[in-house]
């Protein structure tokens, strides 16, 4: 038993290798480009207590040089200063708007209510939804645009390059793009119908605004808590071309800034990097875990040489796909996988218990 499951492992971080390596050799990263004309981009920002971002994001934004777009926040029932400072960019600038919740609809999450209100709102051919905690630099949007032109796309999602400044976040954040970029050829996630080879970010998603009202994607997600790849597969499903892809340097988050949010934001969304299943992302940690142990301990001594670099070859392309430090993220390799152990736990927790918590609801 010890000597298969040795060899599942091998199989298993062979697979990855080859995943991480064709994602740095096809480059998922989005390229700095040119669109065609200047259509109407509608950037939409659900806000709910994000006094400390709000202001950089709106700021940022003036600053593009693509100038044809409108801002609409959706300021959903905060508590902090997230109004007045929203208020303030209304008054200085006719393009930013401001959007009070009504409160929340039976039946709706947060984000997807806020999302869907925006967009009832927005004047654009483009809807850019955009979270409150990312940073963005000129030609974002221009990029942004062309790659839909170029490839006819009706949905384009980018996973930003994640900033990390506590230890707390270096050990925590890099575990989401080990997985998705050591598990998904990003490029089949345009050139394939097969809603297994979805991916999405809520934190960039930009849409072609016909295809956007016909489908209606955070109305058929209202209940969901993990909308960004449920709308994915939804746009695969219904055979309207997608991509997603990685950041350039026009685009950055800082996600969570300790570890408690980390560990209950991942147990969010962690099960539907693996198709919603908790029994998948249970084995691929265990397998990741306990499976080199197996190779160690049943294998000649040359297969432990290979499976340590596999896990090498595997963290080097990762990082260089997500523009992160390569040493830093080998340092920090077994901190991160005994961490994802406890995500997969939270989350099949707050499976069973039907209930979590997020910026400060109870989410059942």
């Amino acid at each position: 038993m010890l000597i298969i499951f040795a060899y599942i492992t091998l199989v298993f971080f062979g697979i990855r290798f080859l995943v991480a390596l064709s994602n740095v050799l096809f480059s998922p990263v989005l390229k700095m480009q040119k669109q065609q004309g200047e259509p109407l981009v509608s950037v939409l920002i659900p806000a709910r207590n994000e006094e400390q971002n709000i202001g950089n994001l709106l700021n940022d934004l003036q600053k593009q040089f693509y100038t044809n777009f409108e801002v609409i926040v959706f300021n959903d029932q905060s508590t902090d200063q997230t109004e007045e400072i929203v208020e303030a960019f209304t008054k200085a600038d006719n393009r930013f708007r401001l959007i009070n919740s009504a409160g929340l609809p039976e039946g709706w999450l947060g984000k997807s209510n806020a999302c869907h209100q925006l967009s009832q709102k927005a004047s654009g051919d483009y809807f850019l939804f955009l979270d409150a905690d990312v940073r963005v630099k000129p030609g974002l949007i221009e990029s942004a645009l062309a790659q839909m032109q170029k490839h006819r796309l009706r949905l384009l999602s980018i996973f930003p390059k994640q900033e990390m400044i506590t230890l707390a976040e270096k050990i925590t954040v890099p575990v989401m793009n080990s997985i998705l970029l050591s598990l998904l050829p990003m490029v089949l996630t345009r050139e394939s119908s097969r809603t297994s080879l979805a991916a999405a970010n809520g934190q960039f998603m930009l849409f072609e605004k016909e295809t956007y009202r016909k489908v209606q994607p955070h109305r058929q997600v209202k209940n969901l808590l993990v909308e960004d790849i449920l709308i994915a597969r939804l746009y695969k499903t219904n055979r309207l071309k997608m991509q997603c892809m990685t950041g350039n340097s026009t685009i950055r988050c800082r996600m969570y800034q300790n570890l408690n949010d980390a560990l209950h934001g991942f147990s969010r969304s962690v099960a539907e990097f693996f198709g919603g299943s908790h029994l998948a992302a249970f084995l691929y940690w265990l397998i990741g875990t306990l499976g080199v142990f197996a190779v160690i301990f049943g294998l000649p001594m040359l297969f432990s040489f290979i499976v340590i670099a596999l896990i090498t070859g595997i963290i080097f392309f990762v990082s260089i796909s997500s523009r992160q430090p390569f040493w830093q993220n080998l340092l920090f390799a077994i901190p991160r996988q005994l961490l994802l152990g406890a995500i997969v736990f939270l989350s099949f927790r707050n499976k069973k218990l039907k209930k979590t918590r997020w910026k400060g609801r109870n989410i059942s």
